[in-house]
């Protein structure tokens, strides 16, 4: 398999990042969906803008992206057809990298493969919520803070 590239993410990679989220978040088929494609792209934009963003590349085309913004890792998303190939780790390892006063996430709760993975690089549970967000869905607010030295 031809490796894996990582690198910031320039805005014209929004529309390849809205492509990754979309795919995630319809493998996630317990989500509603609110948006139009054409929505999720503007949000994606401004996410790219916004946010430092790290994409990661295999042959050309983005598989997978992360975007940090105050303290939170906002998104961590890899399409379907390339997880579980080290590509939320080494993005993991990124965000963490350059937070070196640690991060804060959002992850649902359902999403037990994604907690799982968080847990591996030292996320721990902050509080749980009963649905409080725009998919009604029962969430988890974990933090990560470096080991000190």
């Amino acid at each position: 398999m031809a490796a894996v590239t990582y690198r910031a993410a320039a805005l014209t990679d929004a529309p390849a990042v809205t492509d990754v989220f979309l795919a995630a978040r319809r493998a996630m088929t317990y989500l509603p969906v609110f948006h139009t494609d054409a929505e999720a792209i503007g949000y994606l934009a401004g996410v790219v803008e916004g946010a430092r963003v790290e994409v990661a590349v295999h042959h050309g085309a983005v598989v997978g992206f992360a975007a940090v913004r105050a303290g939170w890792l906002e998104h961590l998303n890899v399409h379907p057809d390339h997880q579980n190939r080290g590509i939320g780790t080494r993005l993991i390892e990124w965000a963490q990298g350059i937070s070196p006063a640690g991060l804060d996430l959002w992850v649902f709760q359902r999403n037990t493969r994604a907690r799982a993975l968080y847990a591996r690089h030292g996320w721990r549970l902050v509080a749980l919520t009963d649905g409080d967000n725009e998919e009604g869905q029962p969430d988890a607010h974990l933090r990560w803070t470096p080991e000190p030295s």
